[in-house]
């Protein structure tokens, strides 16, 4: 098991190397000058010059490629200044002359816009997204494989047509489509019977109170966020019990005199979760990717809305950070998913 989580670990570091040197690429060969973004159309060139050194754009990219994965990784060679000592997390391994080596927290740098850290911008946002895709995720699993289980049960009925017409729809509809449908329609053609609003955080601000939770503005942004993956969990839940069902152990449990609660629910049901699981686990990290559209949509203040509006103003540390943290939920969801399955399926061997 420790072999086996290692090797994965280690697959996983190449991944986001690979992640690291295509995100940095495309962002430099992408139009849109950051300095000029920051400073205005009117700044002159001693300024622009000024924040291009103070950004490390005025060196050539192959070193700006260095210095950043330099910035990235745990272990990395670092200046003995006062700078470096407040902006970087570390902790020395060998000391040189002016440089050590040392181990730190990954710097993702900082804010071409605001000159906060990256990281304390994803630390306010991240967790109003993780929130919106576990409820979606949540929200999803359990409508879908419900309506998988009906479906297969009750195998071509008017409950198995209905489940499969509102999969196929909610494949087939696009989040960024359906949530200006959703938007419209619950928050204000219906707002007065639903008390939903178009648009809205999870927390509201208060003058007198200050932050509030708000989460009926949850409520809107989870459904759009949720219909792709309860229609894929519906059609692979039903196919999966399907295929169960019709298994030799399954009639030898009818013959027992079993009821047909514990053959579905104890036997059947527990034999086909594994592609379910691996649709949950895809879906949760895909949404909070596929959240940008939504949070946009919905105006909820997460990492979507957070990157999508640095993308506008070419900051690219902020853009760049996300993508990496992203990056990073998907190695380490895929990672916890091989090792669960053979908890799951005793027939899984880990290698």
């Amino acid at each position: 098991m420790i072999g086996y989580a290692i090797k994965k670990m280690l697959y996983g570091l190449l991944v986001m190397a690979g992640v690291v040197l295509v995100v940095f690429v495309l962002f430099n060969i992408l139009p849109g000058d950051p300095a000029r973004m920051t400073m205005g159309q009117r700044a002159d060139v001693q300024s622009l010059e000024a924040v291009r050194k103070e950004f490390g754009l005025d060196r050539s990219k192959p070193m700006q490629f260095v210095l950043y994965v330099n910035d990235l990784s745990p272990i990395s060679v670092l200046k003995n200044d006062s700078t470096t000592q407040a902006k970087y997390h570390y902790a020395k391994i060998i000391n040189f002359d002016q440089k050590a080596l040392v181990i730190k927290w990954p710097y993702l740098r900082s804010s071409y816009q605001t000159k906060r850290d990256v990281t304390a911008i994803l630390s306010e946002t991240v967790p109003n997204t993780f929130i919106l895709a576990l409820t979606a995720m949540i929200f999803a699993t359990i409508i879908g494989v419900f309506l998988g289980v009906l479906s297969a049960v009750y195998k071509d009925s008017w409950i198995d047509k209905s489940a499969n017409a509102f999969a196929i729809l909610g494949i087939s509809a696009p989040s960024f489509f359906a949530g200006i449908i959703i938007a419209w329609l619950f928050g204000f053609v219906l707002s007065d019977f639903t008390g939903l609003k178009m648009s809205g955080s999870l927390y509201s601000y208060d003058p007198f109170s200050g932050e509030i939770l708000t989460l009926r503005n949850l409520w809107l942004p989870m459904i759009t966020l949720g219909l792709r993956p309860l229609a894929i969990i519906v059609q692979l839940t039903r196919s999966a019990m399907l295929d169960v069902l019709a298994q030799d152990y399954i009639r030898t449990a009818r013959a027992k005199g079993l009821s047909r609660n514990a053959i579905i629910y104890k036997h059947a049901l527990k034999n086909a979760l594994n592609p379910v699981i691996t649709a949950i686990s895809g879906w949760f990290a895909s949404l909070l990717a596929g959240s940008f559209f939504v949070e946009y949509i919905f105006g909820y203040n997460g990492l979507g809305r957070t990157t999508v509006s640095a993308l506008e103003m070419s900051d690219f540390p902020v853009v760049m950070g996300s993508i990496l943290f992203i990056a990073f939920v998907f190695v380490v969801i895929n990672i916890l998913v091989d090792i669960l399955y053979a908890y799951v399926d005793p027939r899984v061997k880990l290698a």
